[in-house]
């Protein structure tokens, strides 16, 4: 998937893209079933909520067969090849699980400073590709975007923040009211297969979910393979990962064709 220059320039201004529908309803199907599979398993790949029910799902991509195939998705690694102008690699792969009724807050946040304290990135030269999983509703803890923010960089001025059972380095309150008054507030919102991309600057954050409705999302970071990690890093392997060879795209209808294939659920 190429991106036009339009849509780079919306991009560069705005710090995001959105494509509603991306995956078609036979692809999500057995991402669906493959996702279920992946949080039922005691792994400590998988963080979890104070409740006990699964928060984020790590490196979900080595472990099972059908991620893997996503994460060679041309959809997905293309357009970030196209905006760095070199190979990718995988920082980090990911199943955010919003689950229903007991889903937490995430703070608002950047991801780069993380990346760069914890990790040793150089560059904010990687990026975030949300897949939708489940239909991501205004009420069922959509992830929340603030556009333009990017255009800030990386910012310092930022606290320590414990108040849910993911700690973290967030953003304080006049930070985020600066910036919203600057670019607003978006939630981008879709059916399954929707495909979200921002930038590794952009201030994000998610309200909790208190409703029947799960909202699960694969997140996969790609990194320029020019931007690889630098020193000791702080965090798992499997985390952060030290794995810098190039993702290649696969062919444009591989999770297709393991679709139907996959075993029933």
């Amino acid at each position: 998937m190429k991106l036009s220059d339009e849509q780079l320039r919306f991009f560069e201004e705005q710090g995001y893209l959105f494509f509603p529908d991306c995956f078609d309803a036979e692809e999500m199907a057995v991402l669906q079933a493959e996702a279920a599979r992946v949080l039922a398993e005691p792994r400590e790949e998988i963080r979890r909520e104070k409740s006990g029910v699964p928060r984020t799902a790590f490196a979900v991509h080595r472990y099972n067969d059908v991620f893997n195939v996503l994460a060679h998705d041309p959809r997905l690694v293309e357009p970030l090849e196209q905006i760095f102008g070199e190979p990718v690699y995988m920082h980090q792969f990911k199943i955010n699980a919003m689950t229903a009724f007991t889903g937490e807050t995430w703070q608002w946040h950047q991801d780069f400073p993380s990346w760069q304290r914890f990790d040793g990135m150089p560059e904010p030269r990687a990026m975030n590709i949300a897949l939708f999983l489940d239909e991501v509703k205004p009420i069922n803890g959509a992830l929340m975007l603030i556009p333009k923010s990017h255009r800030h960089g990386a910012l310092p001025d930022a606290y320590d923040d414990l108040t849910t059972s993911h700690p973290g380095w967030y953003l304080k309150p006049d930070v985020v009211s600066k910036m919203a008054e600057e670019g607003g507030i978006i939630a981008p919102t879709g059916r399954p297969g929707s495909l979200l991309m921002f930038h590794a600057n952009m201030a994000h954050g998610s309200p909790p979910n208190m409703t029947p409705y799960p909202r699960r999302i694969v997140y996969l970071t790609l990194s320029a393979v020019s931007n690889h990690l630098r020193g000791e890093q702080q965090r798992p392997e499997f985390i952060a990962h030290t794995d810098f060879t190039p993702v290649r795209a696969g062919a444009p209808d591989a999770l297709r064709e393991r679709a139907r294939h996959a075993e029933p659920a």
